[in-house]
């Protein structure tokens, strides 16, 4: 069974960039098929999708914030990296690395808040 751990910096000042890592175990990022995404939930709201790298490497972004995302993996270590530019209170929210589609596999999440 696929699990996957994301990590991160917790507390970003505004305008900073914020990189966030995820670690999968038992299944590997480059299996046929699979796409690894990023989404997010700001406090008191919904699931934002943000974007996802499939098993090729190939990205694809949410028209929303493509323009201050990044996302890329390191096959060697089985993880992925999500960056997040220019960075806004608006961007604080729990993050989330998972499996899919459907997303049948989640991490437990990670907070990153920004503030001053």
């Amino acid at each position: 069974q696929v699990q996957l751990q994301e990590s991160g910096p917790g507390l970003v000042k505004p305008s900073q960039t914020v990189s966030l890592t995820c670690t999968v175990s038992g299944g590997s990022i480059t299996a046929n098929y699979d796409y690894w995404n990023w989404i997010r939930q700001p406090p008191g709201k919904g699931l934002e999708w943000i974007g996802y790298i499939d098993y090729s490497g190939s990205t694809y972004y949410s028209p929303a914030l493509k323009s201050r995302t990044s996302i890329s993996r390191d096959t060697s270590k089985n993880q992925l990296t999500l960056q997040l530019s220019s960075v806004t209170p608006e961007d604080t929210a729990v993050y989330y690395c998972v499996r899919g589609g459907p997303w049948d596999s989640w991490g437990q999440g990670t907070q990153v808040t920004v503030s001053s």
